[in-house]
């Protein structure tokens, strides 16, 4: 930067094209241009009668005061002022590089508490930080040290985690850690293992906002520990809300090939989705991704069998039907569908219609949710359920309802 203060971002329409400075009095042009009073004056007085921006000849050397930019400078003005007031401390260029020195040099509790201080001030700060050249860099060769200390990985997550939002953190913090022959994988998994729940719920915020692509999404689901954790952490922690938001979050997206279903299936997931739908005190968000959840585990045979064989999974469906959003209504719909029509599971068919499925279906069909492919499934669906109904609990005549549906094929 230069010079011992935060750098600032100034919008590009707030300085003037000639000096390049803030502008203090915007004046326009004939030809619409702005530029502040004295610098446009002064090209004027000495002789041009061009615009300096498009140097088209100037019909008319008169300019007029832009009101709405000045106020808008103004107020970014103050807005700014406060922000930097704020900030403290105030960090030069040479102390954030003797910051990135101590930190390569393995002597970051030095300067740990200071980072986490100086990114925990605000955007202004964050921003300051993230532009000079090797601190991500340094940073996240912390998490690719080994036997560092729990504090000390707990605060670099905290700094990842704070710097996240700032454009193309998330690109280099993916190159970082997945291309340049790091291994973090171990670090993340020790903050998952043995971190406070403040710092568990960052570790995966950071995890999924940096597994961008298939190949890195495939690479950590792959990783021995990743998943396991995750899942016990999702065991022991059901009553904490963000946490399971943030880990089904991350379940939901790295579920992309049949492999990685199938491991988190064998590690007890439908059994945690059901105790989540079951649950009076799950947050609406936690409620809808599970349904996202086992609409993407009953893509393989080993999800749909655990759908089958759990108890209360089918109930925990028909409950939730209508209670969320119209996307989750749908993947509870498919879930069904799947399990009732395209594979005809009779146990799951038989705990539908005993949880007054038809009734909830049909309401489902007479909403706006019911449109489309929603609405074909559902139609589907009441045939089965009224079929397996008239049958008093005898469902083998439901099982052989052929449907004509095409619309949804398994994967």
């Amino acid at each position: 930067m230069g010079r011992d203060e935060l750098c600032v971002t100034v919008p590009s329409l707030f300085r003037c094209p000639i000096s390049l400075d803030v502008m203090k009095s915007p004046v326009s042009l004939c030809t619409g241009v702005t530029y502040d009073r004295s610098s446009i004056q002064h090209w004027l007085d000495s002789g041009h009668d061009t615009c300096p921006a498009t140097m088209q000849i100037l019909s008319s050397k008169d300019f007029v005061p832009n009101l709405t930019l000045h106020r808008l400078i103004n107020l970014w003005t103050t807005t700014a002022a406060t922000k930097s007031s704020a900030l403290a401390p105030a960090v030069s260029e040479e102390k954030v590089r003797v910051w990135i020195e101590e930190i390569k040099s393995g002597k970051i509790e030095r300067c740990l508490d200071s980072i986490v201080e100086f990114v925990s001030c605000g955007e202004v700060s964050r921003r300051c930080l993230v532009s000079f050249d090797g601190f991500l860099e340094a940073i996240v060769g912390v998490l690719n040290t080994n036997c560092v200390p729990i504090r000390v990985l707990e605060s670099v997550i905290r700094v990842l985690s704070s710097v996240l939002l700032e454009n193309g953190v998330n690109e280099k913090l993916h190159k970082l850690v997945f291309t340049s022959n790091s291994n973090c994988l171990p670090s993340f998994i020790s903050v998952l293992r043995n971190g406070s729940l403040e710092y568990n719920i960052a570790c995966v915020t950071v995890l999924e906002s940096i597994t961008i692509n298939n190949q890195s999404k495939q690479l950590v689901a792959g990783t021995q520990d990743v998943l396991p954790v995750l899942l016990q952490l999702l065991k022991t922690e059901n009553d904490h809300q963000d946490l399971n938001e943030v880990v089904l979050s991350f379940l939901i997206s790295v579920s992309i090939t049949r492999s990685i279903k199938t491991r988190l299936v064998q590690l007890g997931l439908v059994e945690v989705l059901s105790s989540m739908l079951l649950s009076q005190n799950a947050a609406v968000s936690v409620v809808e991704k599970s349904l996202k959840a086992l609409s993407m585990i009953c893509t393989c045979a080993d999800g749909r069998s655990a759908i089958s064989v759990d108890p209360t999974c089918a109930g925990a469906i028909v409950e939730r039907l209508m209670k969320v959003s119209k996307t989750a209504t749908e993947d509870a719909v498919v879930v069904l569908w799947r399990m009732c029509c395209l594979f005809r599971d009779e146990k799951v068919l038989e705990r539908v219609v005993r949880s007054n499925g038809v009734t909830k279906v049909l309401l489902i069909m007479q909403s706006e949710v019911g449109e489309g492919n929603a609405r074909r499934m559902c139609g589907d669906l009441i045939k089965v359920l009224r079929l397996g109904c008239k049958n008093g609990g005898d469902l083998g005549g439901a099982v052989s309802y052929e449907t004509k549906t095409t619309h949804i094929m398994p994967c």
